[in-house]
């Protein structure tokens, strides 16, 4: 079977000296490929080089991600476009959008940085149409205002996925009416997130996308552990026992689904 990531965060791995380890593993486990998702000036170089150094098995994105947002955002910014023109190019825009639960206590301070966060996803939105790319949304607690802020910019919601999806079945509705789709986490393999499984359920297999968000949300049966992307095989194990699909026909279909959104060339 083969997996893709199609969100994960290696530029920690790197720094640490671990990263060979880390795709030797993922390649034991059938993930062949993976995206090197971006959030700030700090990752945008690391990851774009990895892709360079192994474009058939790391693809690469860039993005300002909103907890990274600060009163200088648009000097950040102002970086982005030029990787639409480098040798190789970013398969996404993102990790972009909204978090209102990293907020500061003072409700002053809270409301300021709102506004910089929808500044910042307001404007990168438009790149991402100039650019018509695929788009990676990052949404926590700011669900109403992610999807308000995106039907005002006008960009193709087709090209839109809101990564780690943790909202519900009735929301995921919103979104798949619009032409968005979710991907999902290793969340999904919690026994305390019913909710998210309904949402997985509702959008069904035909745009499905799984992540493992590494270092982050590590599944079962490894939480306690760092996330790596050789997990991501266990939650598409858990994705196709809760849909009742055998497993090799889900890997199928969620390879396919993943590169025809972002744009991949098979891995070798």
């Amino acid at each position: 079977m083969e997996w893709i990531d199609s969100h994960c965060h290696l530029d920690g791995f790197l720094n640490k000296g671990v990263l060979p380890e880390i795709l030797d593993r993922a390649q034991a486990s059938g993930v062949h490929q993976m995206i090197a998702i971006g959030t700030d000036l700090k990752d945008w170089e690391i990851n774009y080089n990895l892709a360079s150094e192994l474009p058939d098995r790391i693809a690469y994105t860039v993005g300002l991600h909103p907890c990274y947002v600060t009163e200088a955002w648009a000097k950040t910014v102002d970086h982005l476009e030029a990787y639409f023109s480098r040798p190789i190019l970013p398969v996404a825009l993102g990790e972009i959008g909204l978090d209102y639960f990293h907020l500061p206590k003072d409700a002053e301070a809270t409301e300021a940085l709102k506004a910089h966060q929808q500044s910042a996803f307001e404007v990168q939105l438009q790149i991402a149409k100039r650019q018509n790319c695929a788009i990676v949304i990052h949404s926590r607690n700011a669900f109403e205002d992610t999807l308000s802020m995106i039907d005002a910019s006008g960009v193709d919601w087709e090209k839109v996925v809101v990564h780690c999806f943790s909202y519900s079945s009735e929301q995921i509705k919103l979104l798949i009416q619009r032409g968005g789709r979710a991907s999902f986490t290793g969340i999904i393999t919690y026994k305390n997130a019913p909710n998210v499984q309904k949402a997985l359920i509702e959008q069904g297999v035909d745009n499905l996308m799984i992540e493992t968000d590494s270092p982050y949300l590590t599944p079962e049966p490894y939480r306690g552990k760092k996330n790596e992307p050789a997990y991501v095989a266990n939650i598409g194990l858990k994705c196709a026992e809760l849909f009742g699909i055998e497993p090799e026909a889900l890997a199928e279909k969620l390879a396919e689904n993943t590169r025809s959104f972002f744009g991949l060339k098979c891995s070798d």
